[in-house]
């Protein structure tokens, strides 16, 4: 038999075996036990009890050894994963299958030490809804309270909870509940229980409970720590990831070196401005990255290293392929944190070429316009860039300079120029105006640019009212030989408003036929006399005082143009 059968040597099988026979003896002893002798059926019946203490002895030991079978799963389960919720479910599962449980809850201490259910888990292995969750809370204050289990056969019967609502009302019957502690501290509890039947759980189910407890209470302080450390490294993580960005968006070029002079580490704005972006820099030797600075570097990190201070405002203008000639300022410190006997030093490289550019756009205009113009483009930051707008220009020439430049010295006749046009300049610069070019003995101006004056058209007459005037007081001042006057024209009209020219060389200028107009008239002008066009006239006819309108006809134009000659202000003006 046991060779047809291979279970027959198993623990099991035997088991049943003995389990078998003891029921046939005690049959057998029922039905013929009186005509048997005595001795014999004293000795069966003592067979049939040592049978039972052995069915009872393995029967016990099957339930030991299948408590260890399930603390070996939940081991294993506990080892398996740092996610607490995969682990603890699969806790509850193994609890509720091996005592015959209806329900199983695992409840945790929140932060404000109350204790929420974190687990609830029926006999299908499911996750219980919250109405779902009606547990005596008299059993688990009791448990939190002394951190002491509570087996309950029928707890609609004990005497320690007969009196309770939450008994009475949820028809709750076997209870079992046990502390989860960690270090002698309670962090929450396991409870399960079952509302049909009653003393299903025993002293068996009670101590397997408590040891899951405290494998239960090391997988949650894994967890935890898992979940800490986890945090910490996203945080981490989160920071390094920030200072990168800090680091990139720096618009300064940064670089570190080491004892060797080898750069540690560089951020993109070090690579766009010595390499144009199209190479990394880490791993060179600084000397070869900076070959326009290599006579004075080596002294400079040699001073930084032994005295531990910083070098600032170092400029250069060397020649780089991408940019051509740029100007960086150099800055070179320790790096502050580091190894003090590492002697590693930051290099920060600012590129002012673009801020140098401004700087001179800025005294070009500060040659051109008032300083109070000057600061109305601070502030308000007006665009440059081209647009149509209504300008007055203004052409002042000085007459017969050329026949007057063939008879002086070219020094002498520097010094007179400068003085004739010195004088042109500080007028339109008092009136607020643009100083557009020179052209030989001429100068050109305009106002209403580049910021709007709603007078600009008064401000170009008195502009050149005062130049003649000036012009008069000079003449006072020089020799008879070197009186000059100008001839002015003025007019008002549309022109293009921008800054033009390259990267090298830009000016901020007017163009278009109102520009040339102006200069037609001023053409037109004899010494000392200043022309005004009819259109400009007509914006301040009221103020000014004029000659009767005449035509002229100037270069460029198919019809005569309507002038008038300026002789001064009204009263009222």
């Amino acid at each position: 038999m046991d060779q047809e059968n291979p279970q027959s040597n198993s623990i099991v099988y035997k088991y049943l075996r003995l389990e078998e026979l003891s029921d046939q003896i005690q049959g057998n002893l029922l039905d013929f036990g009186h005509r048997l002798p005595s001795d014999t059926r004293e000795y069966l019946e003592e067979l049939s009890e040592v049978l039972s203490y052995i069915t009872h002895e393995i029967t016990d030991h099957e339930i030991e050894h299948n408590n260890l079978l399930a603390l070996s799963g939940i081991g294993k389960t506990i080892n398996s994963s740092l996610h607490l919720d995969e682990v603890l479910c699969a806790v509850m599962d193994t609890i509720v299958n091996m005592t015959g449980a209806e329900r199983g809850f695992l409840m945790l201490r929140d932060d404000h030490g109350k204790m929420s259910i974190h687990i609830a888990r029926n006999w299908e292995k499911e996750t219980l809804e919250e109405r779902e969750f009606a547990l005596s809370q008299t059993v688990v204050n009791h448990v939190t309270n002394e951190c002491q289990p509570v087996l309950t056969t029928n707890a609609q019967q004990d005497p320690r909870f007969i009196n309770q609502n939450s008994i009475i009302t949820h028809n709750l019957r076997s209870i079992l509940c046990v502390p989860i502690q960690l270090r002698e501290e309670l962090i929450g509890v396991i409870y399960i229980d079952n509302r049909i039947r009653s003393g299903i759980f025993h002293k068996t189910h009670l101590d397997l409970l408590v040891t899951i407890a405290d494998q239960a209470a090391v997988a949650i302080e894994n967890a935890r720590l898992f979940a800490s450390i986890h945090q910490s490294l996203t945080e981490v993580t989160s920071m390094k990831n920030l200072m990168d960005d800090v680091f990139a968006s720096i618009t300064s070029g940064v670089i570190t070196i080491n004892e060797q002079d080898t750069i540690t580490m560089n951020n993109h704005a070090a690579e766009v401005i010595l390499r144009g972006g199209k190479g990394s820099l880490t791993g060179q030797q600084i000397f070869s990255v900076m070959p326009w600075m290599v006579s004075d570097l080596s002294k400079y990190l040699t001073f930084v290293r032994n005295t531990d201070r910083q070098i600032v405002g170092l400029e250069y203008t060397p020649i780089l392929p991408e940019f051509g000639m740029v100007t960086l300022n150099i800055n070179i410190s320790p790096l502050k944190g580091s190894n003090p006997n590492k002697k590693e030093i930051t290099i920060v490289i600012e590129d002012l070429t673009e801020k140098k550019r401004l700087e001179a756009h800025r005294r070009l205009f500060e040659r051109m316009v008032s300083p109070a113009v000057i600061e109305e483009l601070a502030q308000n930051q007006i665009s440059l860039s081209g647009k149509r707008t209504f300008i007055t220009t203004l052409f002042a020439d000085i007459r017969d300079f050329t026949k007057f430049s063939e008879e002086q010295k070219p020094e002498l006749l520097v010094e007179v120029l400068n003085r004739y046009l010195g004088l042109a300049i500080e007028a339109v610069l008092n009136h607020e105006g643009t100083v557009d070019k020179f052209q030989g003995d001429a100068v050109m101006a305009f106002f209403n640019a580049p910021i709007p004056q709603p007078d600009h058209v008064l401000r170009a007459v008195n502009t050149a009212l005062d130049i003649r005037k000036s012009m008069t007081a000079l003449q006072k001042e020089l020799p008879p030989e070197f009186y000059l006057s100008f001839g002015i024209g003025i007019h008002y009209g549309e022109a293009v408003l921008g800054l033009i020219g390259t990267e090298k060389r830009m000016e901020y200028t007017a163009i278009g036929d109102s520009v040339n107009t102006a200069k037609r008239l001023q053409e037109k002008a004899a010494a000392g006399q200043i022309l005004i066009s009819s259109s400009a006239r007509a914006q301040i006819s009221n103020l000014i005082n004029t000659t009767t309108a005449s035509s002229i006809l100037v270069k460029g134009k198919t019809d005569p143009i309507e002038v008038y000659e300026l002789v001064g202000l009204k009263s009222n003006a």
